[in-house]
């Protein structure tokens, strides 16, 4: 059978079970899920706290919406719409009381890590802030994520066609941007777990 339908059909029973009055079966669906759903904030925002606070919010709407869940989408493709929904909102209310970036806040500095990679991490983080929220969104969920464009489409609610014309726009930007690191290595810039704070949305909204 198909990986992902397989999963998918989990992901179903889970929230199925959690609308029934499951008291662990929210928990257990996020605990499939949080890893990605934290990278995507995360990127998108590019702070850690909002991108921790985003996810909070988002945990808890869809802990509060599951029974509006209608089974058009794959429940994955469920979350990172509500996801991504809440990092935009934060993105526009931050721009309407805009504040001093500071990107060096993701994670404490380690010795071990030479100056020059802890720079370049920088400069591609604020690259991407600096694209437009459409465009980021798109990347982050096609490029980063490698969600496929059909159900990038459907996370964003807009035709393949624009996800494909935004990432192809939001590429050109960074390629202008970035060009001066070709010749330098690009190390991750964001870590692949998620933070503990989050664990704590899974059961909220009691």
């Amino acid at each position: 059978m198909d990986t992902a339908q397989d999963g998918d059909e989990e992901d179903r029973g889970l929230l199925a079970a959690h609308v029934a009055g499951d008291a662990d079966a929210f928990a257990a669906l996020v605990r499939r899920h949080q890893s990605r759903l934290w990278a995507v904030a995360l990127r998108t925002l590019g702070d850690r706290e909002e991108a921790a606070d985003a996810l909070q919010d988002a945990l808890l709407s869809a802990y509060r919406s599951a029974s509006s869940y209608r089974g058009d989408a794959r429940v994955t493709t469920w979350l990172h719409r509500i996801v991504v929904n809440a990092c935009l909102d934060r993105v526009r209310r931050r721009k309407a009381r805009p504040t001093v970036p500071m990107p060096q806040d993701a994670d404490p500095a380690d010795p071990r890590d030479p100056l020059e990679e802890r720079e370049t991490a920088i400069e591609i983080e604020a690259a991407l802030a600096a694209l437009p929220d459409e465009q980021r969104a798109a990347l982050v969920l096609v490029d980063v994520q490698g969600m496929p464009v059909d159900e990038a489409a459907q996370v964003l609610g807009v035709p393949p066609g624009t996800v494909k014309s935004r990432c192809s726009r939001g590429r050109a930007r960074l390629a202008v941007s970035l060009g001066h690191l070709r010749n330098r290595p690009v190390p991750p810039a964001v870590p692949p777990a998620g933070p503990s704070s989050a664990a704590g949305a899974e059961g909220g909204g009691t």
